[in-house]
């Protein structure tokens, strides 16, 4: 009996452990697709999903729902939800879109940052490293994209602060549908010189070397298009 009891204990665990309201549906899903877990195109299925949070389908749908809005998942009539697959046009234009906005960005940091936001964007880029040393490769990817987000946070400006957000996000599913070729490791040392510039305060240098750290992620693009993988949600999502 003893071991019985002991057996099912895990499964409880998973299930309390498992996020059941909105908001937090969404976040996991979201956590997922930007850890690569979830591959663009791949589908996600109220059923399966109601069954891996244990919450009904209305409220996968609302979760469904706001990650469309995100640009997250795609909903097509007649077919379902699925993770965004973006085109070579799209992935194009979501860097552009990128160096206009993060430019704006790190501008407003610099002229604002305090010592104490210094230093949490510092402390920041010591996790990355941590992580990266750690080869721990779902927290170092997210914390390199997370990066960019930090900065728009401590900028002060919630709407750009949803915006980067929103295009990291985006990033993290055209890196994966087109195979980038650059090394974390390479990202890494960007933000490392990034750092620097910040911290002395040389917007010029700055904005320079974020467009060339965009511009270099975006060249190692492999841009064609691929067809979507049959994904494991109970895996990607457990």
């Amino acid at each position: 009996m003893r071991t019985a009891t002991a057996q099912r204990k895990p499964h409880r665990a998973s299930r309390d452990a498992a996020p059941t309201d909105t908001h937090a549906i969404v976040t996991h899903i979201a956590r997922a697709i930007a850890a690569h877990k979830l591959p663009p195109g791949a589908k996600l299925g109220e059923e399966a999903l109601g069954e891996i949070f244990g919450v009904s389908r209305t409220k996968i749908r609302q979760a469904l729902f706001q990650l469309t809005s995100d640009k997250l998942v795609t909903l097509i009539p007649g077919r379902g939800a699925f993770v965004a697959q973006p085109t070579v046009r799209e992935a194009r234009e979501v860097f552009e879109a990128r160096r206009m906005v993060e430019t704006s960005v790190l501008t407003a940091f610099i002229e604002r940052a305090s010592t104490k936001d210094m230093a949490t964007l510092k402390n920041h880029i010591a996790e990355q490293q941590r992580a990266t040393d750690a080869g721990t490769a779902q927290t170092r990817n997210h914390l390199l994209g997370d990066f960019h987000t930090v900065i728009a946070r401590l900028a002060g400006n919630d709407v750009m602060t949803a915006i980067v957000a929103e295009l990291v996000a985006r990033t993290s599913l055209i890196t994966l549908l087109y195979q980038n070729t650059r090394g974390a490791s390479e990202s890494l040392t960007d933000h490392h010189t990034l750092m620097a510039a910040i911290e002395k305060r040389d917007v010029k240098l700055a904005l320079q070397l974020m467009v060339a750290h965009l511009n270099d992620v975006e060249n190692g693009l492999v841009l064609k298009e691929e067809a979507p993988v049959v994904a494991d949600l109970k895996s990607a999502l457990g």
